[in-house]
């Protein structure tokens, strides 16, 4: 079921990224919808609503975004072409509407990667496995499936950020923390406050 679930998201994110036909946003919002739906026929998410839940995902949506301001000063110095690769990751969506894109994000995409990602091969390899190289494995091929991008920002961005949630999921085990930061997260870098 663990690898039934890998495969399946490496052959959803090969088709978002490898097809140039269709919207991205579109492509990628049916890619998480039908990995999280396979992840919810083997494990229920567990999901408390709690007032702190939202609290800790808009601070750890807000250390991420500025954890991302930091790097993007940086990487020109490190990568070559780092600035063409992110106005690549931007580009992607390119004349999409921006409601549209934001509704995705923060009720489709961002809930949905996590209810996959940390509430199910996250949580599954810790059971396997152990905490740490659960959350290690899971962090490693969440970035690896971002390769069909051939954009080595967007990969090592992917690693960051999903280092970053996984982290905090090993620490809080609350999906909600891990849905409203990855929805608030994704909001602001595309939609409110892009780092260009």
């Amino acid at each position: 079921m663990i690898l039934g679930g890998i495969l399946i998201a490496l052959a959803c994110w090969a088709l978002t990224f490898g097809l140039s036909a269709g919207n991205f946003w579109l492509k990628i919002g049916f890619s998480v919808i039908f990995i999280s739906l396979y992840s919810l026929i083997w494990q229920r998410p567990k999901i408390s609503f709690r007032f702190n839940s939202i609290l800790w995902g808009s601070i750890s949506s807000l250390l991420l975004y500025i954890i991302f301001l930091i790097g993007n000063k940086f990487a020109s110095y490190i990568f070559t072409g780092s600035n063409s690769q992110v106005e690549n990751i931007y580009s992607l969506g390119m004349g999409t509407n921006k409601i549209l894109v934001f509704l995705l994000l923060f009720f489709i995409t961002g809930p949905g990667e996590e209810i996959f990602w940390r509430g199910f091969i996250q949580d599954r390899l810790m059971v396997k496995w152990g905490y740490l190289r659960g959350y290690l494995v899971t962090t490693i091929i969440y970035s690896g499936v971002h390769i069909f991008s051939g954009n080595s920002i967007l990969i090592l961005a992917s690693f960051v950020a999903g280092a970053f949630w996984g982290l905090l999921y090993l620490w809080k085990r609350d999906l909600l923390i891990q849905m409203f930061s990855h929805s608030l997260w994704g909001a602001v870098i595309f939609i409110f406050a892009p780092i260009q």
